[in-house]
């Protein structure tokens, strides 16, 4: 064979081997190049939009602690105040009650000094009858009319 018609022959060898290559494996490695991109492309736009979701989320966050602090710190000061309302209530209560236990009291001592004041009337009349019969069974003396009076005063 000549020269030539090796040449030609190669020449056809080798653009048969580039179209086999182009057809069988380029076009589907570029194919798969084109998509693994694509795919790339498309997980580092959602990394930037996980992280703008992320950035979203954090200030949210953020923003109920605010919240819940605030309500707890509203809870807490309605809890001081109803303490407060309670304690105020159980101090007027106990005055309430110490009033009505010291009326009470009041009343019983009253009641104690005029029962005492009663028997003492009872005791008097007895004393002073006694000694009206003792005045009446002596002889009538003013001197010991006086003495009598005297000692039943004393008795008093």
């Amino acid at each position: 064979m000549s020269i030539n018609a090796t040449l030609l022959i190669q020449i056809i060898a080798f653009v048969l081997l580039i179209w086999f290559v182009n057809k069988v494996l380029w076009g589907p490695l570029s194919k798969l190049m084109e998509e693994r991109q694509k795919k790339i492309a498309d997980g580092l736009s959602a990394a930037e939009k996980g992280k703008h979701e992320l950035e979203l989320a954090e200030q949210k966050a953020k923003e109920v602690l605010k919240e819940a602090k605030a309500q707890a710190q509203n809870v807490l000061s309605q809890a001081e105040k109803r303490g407060s309302e309670i304690v105020e209530d159980a101090k007027v209560k106990a005055t309430e009650e110490a009033d009505r236990i010291k009326a009470s009291a009041q009343a019983e001592i009253e009641q104690e000094v005029s029962r005492a004041r009663e028997e003492l009337r009872k005791e008097v009349a007895v004393l002073a009858i006694s000694g009206a019969e003792k005045i009446l069974s002596k002889e009538v003396n003013a001197a010991a009319h006086n003495d009598m009076l005297e000692a039943l005063v004393k008795q008093i």
